[in-house]
């Protein structure tokens, strides 16, 4: 029989795992190994493999719909139209602008450029995900060094992932701004570990806890989204396929 799963207790998991990702990288840079490796392709991999990470998450950016095939998201790349019946059985169409409906409930989560609408958390996502293959070029593959202190690095890093999993907390363009850091610190991180470690295995690591941590943000909006549409008393299509996907995406055998 299935057993379904609940978007709060796989949020709750993967938020501790990443949680014991941030102390295990603190404790490498608080310690970090006396052996380091001589491999000479290190930061071309590295840079590379992390390049690849932010071209993955500016693709999400522009084709969210494409990209929800495999994560599992519901999104919309164009205004769709949804029926909605109130109370008052009185119809109303709600628009996708921004990857989120304009029933109201979803303000926090858009911001306005010049009457124009954009998903706060891709927007910010894009920036960062821009700003990070910069300073990846200019470290793993010009090789300017452009952090001089690894260690204020990790740390620096660290805060901004907690904030980054705290940004559903905040609003519009804070939000935007805080997803921008989250990309910008999980590559200060990087940088920071490969400093001083200079390892291709721990660098190996980051690179993993990287792609897990932007994973546990993206089921920390998607359960925000539900919890929005799961809370509001108005029945709509929107909120039916909601419930279907969690019902589907939660589910194990």
């Amino acid at each position: 029989m299935p057993q379904c799963i609940t978007p709060n207790l796989l949020v709750k998991f993967t938020v501790s795992v990443s949680i014991f990702g941030l102390f295990s990288t603190l404790m490498l840079a608080l310690f970090p190994p006396t052996i380091q490796d001589n491999f000479l392709w290190r930061k071309p991999l590295i840079g590379a493999a992390f390049t690849l990470i932010c071209i993955s998450g500016i693709a999400a950016v522009f084709f969210p719909k494409k990209c929800s095939k495999t994560s599992g998201s519901i999104r919309t790349e164009k205004p769709t139209t949804f029926n909605l019946k109130g109370h008052n059985i009185q119809k109303m169409s709600i628009t996708v602008k921004g990857h989120h409906p304009n029933c109201g409930r979803y303000s926090a989560h858009v911001i306005c450029v010049n009457k124009h609408v954009f998903c706060a958390a891709c927007t910010g996502l894009l920036l960062g995900a821009l700003i990070a293959i910069a300073g990846t070029t200019l470290y793993f593959f010009i090789g300017w060094d452009i952090v001089q202190d690894g260690f204020l690095a990790v740390l620096f890093g660290q805060f901004g992932i907690v904030l980054g999993f705290m940004q559903l907390k905040f609003e519009r363009y804070t939000r935007s701004a805080l997803n921008a850091l989250f990309v910008f610190a999980a590559f200060l991180i990087l940088v920071g570990i490969d400093k001083l470690i200079e390892s291709t295995f721990a660098d190996l690591y980051l690179i993993g806890l990287i792609v897990f941590w932007l994973w546990t943000r993206i089921l920390i909006s998607r359960w925000d989204h539900w919890r929005i549409c799961h809370t509001c008393e108005t029945p709509c299509r929107l909120k039916e396929r909601q419930y279907d996907h969690y019902t589907e995406g939660y589910t194990h055998d």
